[in-house]
């Protein structure tokens, strides 16, 4: 049976997921996605991500490759799959990719956002389900100047969790662009790099937001980033105020417009 590859981009709110994986007698994300795909086609279809979002992570570009029947066209599979699937994930693109296209080791960047929030407000429920309320005073001009120590190539060892990527992996990352943003409401930590570890954003923002209160010296960050462990690090972000925003991949890999 001949096959059509295809790169789906989804949105979808990770309140009320256990993540992105399968798991045994859990709501997943993959599983909502492959559970729809299997009714649509007729057959188990693997749905591979380009990576494993946590529980409570929510994403706006998480990106999923599939093979499915010649018949199903990219714009084809969005649309049947959006008329089958719940109210907190959505498929917002669809493209037709070459048959080497892998969602994972195809990637060449990926980007995320971390939101706190700063006002009374962000206790709202319209609010603090997407956003980690920081009722702290915060000084606003060292947390700014934190993310240019992140920039460039380092070993991110004290800022992942120990024990999830194999025991040759270096934990290198290039991180090309890393910077708070602010609103009178809100503080946004926007990253991009060509990969990430395990908990390797929530490790940062926790971190920045101590030494932003008080909590650390400002020189943590730098220590952290040589470092050959987390033992150091500042507990991770709660989950729910990140969103992975975007995936990248060469264009020569789409066949039909991005």
């Amino acid at each position: 049976m001949s096959v059509r590859t295809l790169q789906l981009v989804l949105h979808y709110d990770g309140a009320r997921f256990a993540g992105w994986q399968c798991q045994p007698d859990q709501r997943t994300v993959q599983g909502e996605v492959e559970r729809v795909l299997d009714s649509l086609c007729g057959h188990r279809i693997v749905a591979r991500g380009a990576g494993r979002t946590d529980a409570g992570v929510h994403a706006r570009g998480q990106v999923v490759g599939i093979q499915v029947p010649e018949k199903w066209t990219a714009s084809a599979m969005r649309r049947a799959m959006n008329a089958l699937l719940p109210d907190d994930l959505w498929v917002a693109e669809s493209h037709e990719m070459r048959p080497e296209f892998h969602a994972r080791y195809s990637a060449t960047g990926r980007q995320y956002s971390y939101t706190i929030g700063l006002d009374e407000a962000a206790r709202s429920p319209f609010r603090r389900r997407f956003e980690w309320h920081v009722p702290h005073p915060l000084s606003r001009e060292l947390l700014t100047s934190l993310p240019a120590q992140i920039r460039g190539e380092h070993h991110f060892y004290g800022f992942a969790v120990r024990g999830t990527a194999p025991a040759q992996d270096d934990h290198r990352c290039h991180v090309t662009e890393a910077g708070w943003a602010y609103t009178p409401q809100h503080a946004i930590f926007h990253v991009r790099a060509n990969r990430f570890l395990h908990h390797m954003v929530r490790f940062l923002v926790g971190t920045m937001i101590d030494i932003a209160r008080g909590r650390r010296p400002h020189t943590d960050l730098a220590d952290l980033l040589v470092s050959t462990d987390n033992l150091k690090v500042s507990a991770p972000a709660p989950p729910h105020g990140l969103v992975l925003e975007r995936v990248e991949y060469p264009s020569d890999l789409y066949l039909t417009g991005q």
